[in-house]
């Protein structure tokens, strides 16, 4: 996967590394190459936050144990390839393959003691990793202090030094992860906040910060206590958090996890839908004793049997059973599929796959130019050879002069506002954050249904508004960061008249 920024990232690595010695080569050969990669995302969060469920939802595929195991409390990570396989990486390079069990999974043993493994590979077949790779981290806080100490790790709340977060064999998969999803469930922790600040502190300046980091608050359902509707909670909630942490996140999506991943993982059955169309013909009273909690519906009598309510529990919790026989009870005739469907929405996951797509997948070309572009600035002020570092700098300094780089001098002014390096006011770091990261004018400038000249009309007015801010409200540093938003806006009016 490789756009224009990207690109012109990866020829200057590759310039540089034939000027520069055989460790700074090295270092930049390796930023070369993961720019050619799919855009690398870390799942991160609390213990039993629901992180597997949500990424076998991302993955289409019930691959990822949710259960706790030897499986879970490593660093995982899926990516697209020809064939399902399994590999279990030793932190001495060793590599052990392993098949999938019976049901699809990864393997709840294995083969090898945690404390040797730097990570398992997981390639799929699976088309949603085409252009995204899925990292799943162990959860943070976790009682275990090794589980708890690797999973840190992984979200980058690492002091090694530079060339360790590239090579070390038990981190670099995730310390230098472009982009990071942090699950939630209900109250954002003060440790929670933490851990999001820490990985952008650690990785460089683009990590975890509204640019490139999304908030997902699983697990609504436990909202209601049952069957009841959690949406009229949920919504409000997310917005509560999302602004608690509008520093470090772009948004907080609530998500039903347990929903998604049954429906988006095809799990539901004929079987299981004609389960539910018997119970669905159950007296409203009878149906309301047996969705009054777990144990009850487990233990009532019911013309569907305990083994089949048991599974219906494990794929939909009682809020998606209660769903589920609505809608059977308005339309018995209704298909197992349509059903499914009505699932996904109401899960909460088209909204979910939108976002991530607007925050990550149309941004990747902008959010891997940016972090390869932190990481080249930061091996200029590590790099042992003070040759090689002066080299470096004035490479990075060139690629942002030039004009038809000027996105990435953008980005790199969205970084030092994101981060808080420079502070602007909330609207105009917005304005900015969306001029750095997209190349669509009618989403910059919020004008969805504008034609051409109305968008060059409001982009010319956006160069203006940001050019009076930095000659007459803006102080030295806000100045340097509203000049280079200036023509930014000044360009894209070019553009749009094209």
């Amino acid at each position: 996967m490789s756009g224009p920024l990207s690109s012109s990232v990866a020829t200057l690595c590759d310039e540089m590394a034939a000027r520069t010695g055989i460790e700074a080569g090295n270092q930049l050969r390796q930023i070369r190459d993961r720019l050619g990669e799919p855009l690398r995302v870390a799942i991160a969060g609390r213990l039993k936050a629901g992180k597997s469920t949500l990424v076998n939802a991302l993955i289409g595929r019930r691959v990822a144990p949710t259960a706790v195991g030897e499986c879970t409390r490593v660093v995982t990570r899926f990516r697209y390839g020809p064939a399902d396989r399994v590999d279990v990486v030793c932190r001495d390079g060793q590599r052990r393959s392993l098949p999938l069990d019976d049901d699809g999974m990864i393997p709840q043993r294995l083969g090898v003691p945690s404390a040797r493994v730097a990570y398992v590979d997981v390639t799929l077949t699976s088309e949603k990793l085409r252009d995204l790779t899925v990292v799943d981290t162990p959860g943070l806080a976790s009682t275990d202090t090794v589980v708890s100490a690797r999973a840190e790790e992984a979200v980058g709340v690492s002091t090694a030094p530079f060339d360790a977060d590239i090579d070390a064999a038990s981190t670099h998969e995730v310390a230098a992860a472009e982009a990071v999803v942090y699950v939630f469930t209900q109250a954002v922790r003060a440790d929670d906040v933490r851990a999001l600040e820490a990985f952008r502190d650690s990785s460089a300046r683009l990590a975890s910060s509204p640019i490139n980091a999304l908030g997902v608050f699983g697990k609504v359902d436990t909202l209601a206590g049952g069957p009841g509707d959690p949406w009229p909670i949920a919504g409000p909630l997310a917005e509560q958090q999302a602004a608690l942490l509008s520093r470090t996140v772009s948004d907080v999506v609530p998500v039903v996890a347990l929903l998604a991943e049954t429906a988006e993982a095809g799990r539901l059955t004929d079987a299981d839908g004609a389960a539910l169309r018997e119970l669905a013909k159950l007296p409203v009273e009878q149906l309301r004793v047996l969705l009054a909690s777990v144990d009850l519906f487990r233990s009532r009598p019911a013309p569907v049997d305990a083994a089949r309510r048991e599974r219906l529990l494990t794929l939909l919790d009682l809020y998606g059973i209660g769903f589920a026989l609505a809608q059977y009870a308005a339309e018995p005739q209704l298909s197992t599929g349509e059903l499914i469907r009505r699932l996904v929405a109401a899960s909460g996951f088209p909204r979910l796959r939108h976002t991530l797509d607007e925050s990550f997948r149309w941004r990747a070309d902008a959010i891997k130019a940016g972090w390869a572009l932190a990481r080249l600035e930061r091996l200029a002020g590590h790099a042992r050879d003070e040759k090689d570092r002066e080299i470096l700098r004035d490479a990075v300094e060139r690629l942002l002069r030039d004009p038809a780089y000027h996105r990435l001098r953008l980005l790199d002014a969205a970084q030092r506002v994101a981060t808080g390096a420079v502070r602007l006011p909330a609207d105009w770091e917005a304005e900015l954050t969306r001029l750095a990261t997209s190349e669509d004018p009618r989403w910059i400038l919020r004008r969805p249904h504008a034609n051409a000249d109305e968008l060059a009309a409001a982009a010319r007015e956006a160069a203006n508004r940001w050019r009076v801010y930095a000659v007459a409200g803006a102080g030295p540093a806000q100045s340097r960061i509203a000049q280079v938003v200036h023509r930014g806006f000044h360009l894209l009016a070019q553009q749009v008249t094209r």
